[in-house]
């Protein structure tokens, strides 16, 4: 594309794409946020499907040299702030979601391996010939947001 023609277009397609983007993210930080795992995750697809038409529009703009001007470089920084604060919380979210789920599992695995180890071999015994104390599952709390 010469210098001459216009790119607003391909920039109002980015400021689309872009825009669509930020809405998925507020959706999945909000179901994270309020501990929905299960909402959270389905709306994992439509997110992944939204950045990558942002990162194929932000492709092409700048394939082409398409700059933003004007009102349209106004509505470009606002979105990219936007996106970066988004993206941001979207992955300190994940990041505590996926430290609670590792925490859920360590409590179940605990709680379940007494168990199974004494029904497979009986007592098991630790230093000095003694009976090794029962592991205890650690204590777990969760709050929920409505």
């Amino acid at each position: 594309m010469s210098m001459t023609q216009d790119t607003t277009p391909l920039m109002a397609a980015l400021l689309i794409a872009g825009d669509r983007l930020a809405e998925a993210l507020r959706a999945e930080n909000l179901a994270l946020a309020a501990l929905d795992l299960p909402r959270a995750a389905g709306l994992a697809d439509g997110k992944v499907r939204a950045a990558d038409a942002f990162a194929a529009a932000q492709a092409a703009a700048l394939k082409t040299g398409a700059r933003a001007t004007g009102p349209l470089r106004r509505d470009v920084v606002r979105l990219a702030e936007a996106l970066d604060g988004l993206g941001a919380e979207n992955e300190r979210l994940l990041r505590r979601a996926v430290t609670l789920q590792s925490r859920v599992i360590d409590v179940i695995a605990s709680a379940a391996l007494p168990r199974a180890a004494s029904g497979i071999s009986g007592a098991r015994y630790g230093a000095m010939g003694q009976r090794s104390a029962p592991r205890q599952a650690p204590a777990l709390a969760l709050q929920t947001r409505a």
